[in-house]
């Protein structure tokens, strides 16, 4: 049995999240369908580091997943992404890790980036990537406002009403709000975040934006 360490790049705009659905598209599906290929056919569970919602994109996201099937190292990635075509997948690395090392539990990091364009023109190249704001939003009171969550905080207020955690307690690391031209970036780090959580805390940080 061979554990493989694997970096995920994708588009979430196809998909219902990364977490496994009956009869919906999903990236864990994906991955593992494209695994249990190079598996033999013998299936494959693709555990990932996080579960991102419904449109969410990585650019970074970490899976692990084992194969009772020997393969060498430098073909896992070319063999993945070849079984994952024509979905917006890519695996970018892999590499061999011990039995017992976990995307989930050996995470340190977690970031999330979410992107706002402040403009009245509608979105073209951006289009199903950002969200289009039209009126003018104070991004340095958003930035005041988002350090007051920094720090270890009940996030029930932030908190979907379908979260599985088992409690709401999180510590944010680090977030920030900043202003590029016509565009914002609010990028959140944390090592666990609840469901939605960065999805309700940028919403309350927009009506900040707005002179609420």
């Amino acid at each position: 049995m061979q554990r493989f360490k694997i970096t995920v790049e994708y588009d979430g705009r196809p998909f219902f999240g990364w977490q496994r659905q009956d009869g919906q598209p999903t990236v864990q599906q994906a991955l593992e369908a494209a695994a249990t290929k190079i598996n033999d056919d013998a299936p494959v569970l693709v555990q990932g580091a996080g579960r991102t919602d419904r449109g969410v994109h990585a650019t970074g996201q970490v899976a692990h997943f084992d194969l009772s099937t020997t393969r060498p190292l430098r073909k896992i990635a070319d063999a993945l992404n070849f079984h994952l075509r024509p979905d917006p997948v890519s695996v970018l690395a892999a590499e061999e890790v011990a039995p017992d090392w976990s995307a989930r539990f050996n995470a340190t990091l977690r970031a999330y980036r979410y992107v706002i364009i402040n403009r009245r023109a509608d979105l073209t190249v951006d289009k199903g990537l950002a969200w289009r704001i039209p009126s003018r939003l104070d991004a340095s009171a958003m930035d005041r406002a988002a350090k007051a969550v920094i720090g270890q905080h009940d996030f029930s207020t932030f908190r979907d009403a379908e979260c599985q955690a088992q409690h709401p307690i999180r510590t944010l690391d680090k977030i920030d709000v900043a202003r590029y031209g016509d565009g914002l970036e609010v990028t959140v780090e944390a090592r666990s975040f609840l469901h939605r959580q960065v999805h309700s805390i940028v919403g309350s940080l927009v009506e900040v934006g707005r002179g609420a």
